[in-house]
Protein backbone atom coordinates (compact mmCIF):
# COMPACT_ATOMS: atom_id res chain seq x y z
CA UNK A 1 0.00 0.00 0.00
CA UNK A 2 1.61 3.25 -1.05
CA UNK A 3 1.02 6.66 0.42
CA UNK A 4 -0.43 9.22 -1.90
CA UNK A 5 1.67 12.35 -2.13
CA UNK A 6 -0.07 15.72 -1.93
CA UNK A 7 1.63 16.43 -5.24
CA UNK A 8 0.31 13.30 -6.97
CA UNK A 9 -2.39 15.40 -8.65
CA UNK A 10 0.38 17.30 -10.42
CA UNK A 11 1.81 14.26 -12.21
CA UNK A 12 1.66 14.48 -15.96
CA UNK A 13 -1.05 12.15 -17.21
CA UNK A 14 -0.85 12.87 -20.93
CA UNK A 15 0.79 15.29 -23.30
CA UNK A 16 -2.33 17.31 -24.01
CA UNK A 17 -4.92 18.52 -21.52
CA UNK A 18 -7.32 21.43 -21.45
CA UNK A 19 -5.83 24.36 -19.54
CA UNK A 20 -8.86 24.48 -17.22
CA UNK A 21 -8.22 20.92 -16.04
CA UNK A 22 -4.54 21.62 -15.44
CA UNK A 23 -5.30 24.81 -13.47
CA UNK A 24 -8.04 23.10 -11.45
CA UNK A 25 -5.67 20.28 -10.46
CA UNK A 26 -2.91 22.77 -9.64
CA UNK A 27 -5.21 24.93 -7.48
CA UNK A 28 -6.51 21.88 -5.61
CA UNK A 29 -3.03 20.43 -5.03
CA UNK A 30 -1.72 23.67 -3.52
CA UNK A 31 -4.85 24.56 -1.52
CA UNK A 32 -5.80 27.60 -3.58
CA UNK A 33 -9.22 26.21 -4.43
CA UNK A 34 -10.51 26.71 -0.88
CA UNK A 35 -8.97 30.19 -0.64
CA UNK A 36 -10.63 31.20 -3.91
CA UNK A 37 -14.02 30.02 -2.62
CA UNK A 38 -13.51 31.97 0.61
CA UNK A 39 -12.80 35.12 -1.38
CA UNK A 40 -15.94 34.52 -3.46
CA UNK A 41 -18.00 34.50 -0.27
CA UNK A 42 -16.45 37.73 1.01
CA UNK A 43 -17.03 39.49 -2.31
CA UNK A 44 -20.62 38.20 -2.61
CA UNK A 45 -21.60 39.04 0.98
CA UNK A 46 -23.95 41.90 -0.03
CA UNK A 47 -25.63 39.66 -2.60
CA UNK A 48 -25.94 36.77 -0.14
CA UNK A 49 -27.25 38.71 2.85
CA UNK A 50 -28.63 41.95 1.43
CA UNK A 51 -27.41 45.52 1.63
CA UNK A 52 -28.72 46.16 5.18
CA UNK A 53 -26.58 43.34 6.62
CA UNK A 54 -23.64 44.14 4.36
CA UNK A 55 -23.65 47.79 5.46
CA UNK A 56 -23.53 46.75 9.13
CA UNK A 57 -20.72 44.20 8.55
CA UNK A 58 -17.34 45.74 9.37
CA UNK A 59 -15.13 42.69 8.88
CA UNK A 60 -15.69 39.29 7.32
CA UNK A 61 -13.25 36.41 7.02
CA UNK A 62 -13.19 32.63 6.83
CA UNK A 63 -10.62 30.48 8.62
CA UNK A 64 -10.79 26.75 9.30
CA UNK A 65 -14.38 26.56 8.02
CA UNK A 66 -15.48 29.25 10.49
CA UNK A 67 -17.10 32.46 9.23
CA UNK A 68 -15.99 35.40 11.39
CA UNK A 69 -18.18 38.49 11.30
CA UNK A 70 -17.70 41.81 13.07
CA UNK A 71 -20.88 43.82 13.12
CA UNK A 72 -21.35 47.47 14.11
CA UNK A 73 -24.90 46.86 15.34
CA UNK A 74 -25.62 44.70 18.38
CA UNK A 75 -29.25 44.36 17.30
CA UNK A 76 -28.22 43.09 13.85
CA UNK A 77 -25.64 40.76 15.43
CA UNK A 78 -28.30 39.25 17.72
CA UNK A 79 -30.74 38.76 14.84
CA UNK A 80 -28.09 37.08 12.70
CA UNK A 81 -27.00 34.86 15.60
CA UNK A 82 -30.51 33.41 15.70
CA UNK A 83 -30.29 32.65 11.98
CA UNK A 84 -26.83 31.05 11.93
CA UNK A 85 -28.02 27.94 10.11
CA UNK A 86 -29.55 30.03 7.33
CA UNK A 87 -26.27 31.90 6.86
CA UNK A 88 -24.31 28.64 6.74
CA UNK A 89 -26.76 27.15 4.25
CA UNK A 90 -26.74 30.22 1.95
CA UNK A 91 -22.96 30.49 1.90
CA UNK A 92 -22.39 26.79 1.24
CA UNK A 93 -25.08 26.66 -1.48
CA UNK A 94 -23.60 29.74 -3.16
CA UNK A 95 -20.13 28.18 -3.34
CA UNK A 96 -21.36 24.66 -4.06
CA UNK A 97 -19.43 22.98 -1.26
CA UNK A 98 -19.06 23.09 2.50
CA UNK A 99 -16.78 26.09 3.12
CA UNK A 100 -18.20 27.00 6.54
CA UNK A 101 -19.63 24.94 9.39
CA UNK A 102 -20.17 27.69 11.97
CA UNK A 103 -20.41 31.47 12.36
CA UNK A 104 -18.72 33.57 15.03
CA UNK A 105 -19.94 37.10 15.75
CA UNK A 106 -17.65 39.72 17.17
Amino acid sequence: MSKRSKYSDLKRTSNEQPLKEVLDRWMKAYGFEERAKNLEVVEAWPELMGTAVANRTREISIRNKMLYLKMDSSVMRDELAHGKQIIIQRVNEFVGSEVIVDVWFG
